[in-house]
């Protein structure tokens, strides 16, 4: 009696366990939970994303630690790939070069992306509206005129020459946007090709006569600011906090995460390029342990869910981003209106263009 009683005691102990265990598989707090770890390089504008505590929990949870490091997008394809399990650039350009390099077959993913918008105070916004290079849609909103904008450089023309300046002292000295570095940033090189499109009769960069005939405007555009910095991140700072220059080249999706922080953004008015390139922020698995962290990024609610909150328009994902920013429209073109989305020229092509702009 005393063995069968054990016996019986020992199934039920045994069928206890692996009830426990089958219970508790799906929703296993994610501290405890094993993960693969991989390590990856990505554009500094995803730092905060990949450091946030809730997108480290969220990724935890599907079993997934990520260690990362910081490059510039367009500079990636110099990198040594066999350190990676990913990489994660701003654009789709360089993320051809990227699998191309690797020798990595298949496809790649854009799990967000940003357009590119300039950011000004009251007074200089309206100071270009009212001389034709901007047209305001609200207090805080606007577009900016490319053509007139590039018309304007082309012509040296200064704050002074513009009607209306007068009442702003800090409207000094030449035309431009302080804008970063286009021979490695991101947000600088899709400048460039934005404004290369303009001046090049709205027609892509993609041989060396278009790059002769850009090169003047876009020399005017760099050489007024003298070294330029490797990403948005210190400009935005300086501009929130008072300093920096009167127009500052970033990501809209700085300026939505700002706004969804609830952190007062003083008398900033959002100019949206009317000829822009938008940052798809695109995913290349170098290895295959990665290739699944990917699709998690593109169709996870909840990584989609971080990734608004952080600024980012997810990839079909317009109404996620209008709920989350519907009290902030006052600053930002929601359905992007009024926005031409042209096409960015090859790596090669761009790096001449950086290199003749910045002289």
């Amino acid at each position: 009696m005393r063995r069968i009683l054990g016996i019986v005691l020992a199934v039920l102990l045994i069928g206890g366990v692996v009830a426990v265990i089958l219970a508790g598989g799906g929703d296993r707090d994610p501290e405890h939970t094993a993960t693969k770890t991989v390590h990856g390089v990505i554009g500094s504008e995803k730092a905060e994303f990949f450091a946030d505590p809730d997108v480290v929990k969220a990724l935890a949870a599907k079993g997934f630690t990520i260690e990362t490091e910081t490059s510039g997008s367009w500079a990636m394809d110099q990198l040594p790939f066999e350190r990676y399990d990913f990489a994660f650039p701003g654009s789709s350009e360089p993320a051809k070069e990227i699998r191309g390099g690797a020798g990595v077959p298949g496809s790649h993913t854009v799990p967000f992306f940003s357009p590119l918008v300039v950011v000004a105070r009251a007074g200089t916004a309206q100071v270009l509206a009212d001389n034709g290079l901007a047209r305001m849609t609200g207090k805080n909103s606007g577009t900016l005129l490319m053509g007139e904008f590039v018309n304007a450089v082309r012509e040296d023309r200064t704050w002074q020459q513009l009607k209306g300046s007068g009442a702003h002292p800090e409207l000094l000295g030449r035309v431009f946007i302080r804008s970063t570095d286009p021979a490695s940033s991101n947000s600088g090189a899709l400048y460039l090709a934005a404004v290369s499109n303009v001046a090049n009769g709205h027609t892509v960069v993609s041989d060396d006569r278009g790059v002769d005939a850009t090169a003047p405007v876009l020399n005017k555009l760099t050489a007024p600011q003298g070294q330029q910095p490797p990403s948005t991140d210190a400009p935005f700072r300086e501009f929130i906090s008072g300093a920096g220059q009167p127009l500052v080249l970033v990501y809209e999706s700085q300026v939505a995460a700002l706004l969804l922080r609830n952190r007062p953004p003083g008398d900033m008015v959002v100019l949206y390029p009317d000829t822009t390139v938008n940052s798809d922020h695109t995913f290349v698995p170098l290895k295959d342990g990665a290739k699944a962290l990917g699709e998690l990024l593109s169709t996870d609610p909840r990584l989609r869910e971080l990734a608004v909150r952080h600024g980012f328009r997810p990839q079909n994902g317009v109404q996620e981003f209008g709920r989350a920013t519907a009290p902030h429209t006052a600053y930002l073109n929601q359905g992007l209106t009024g926005i031409n989305q042209v096409g960015t020229p090859t790596v090669k092509v761009l790096q001449k263009l950086a290199e003749r702009a910045k002289g």
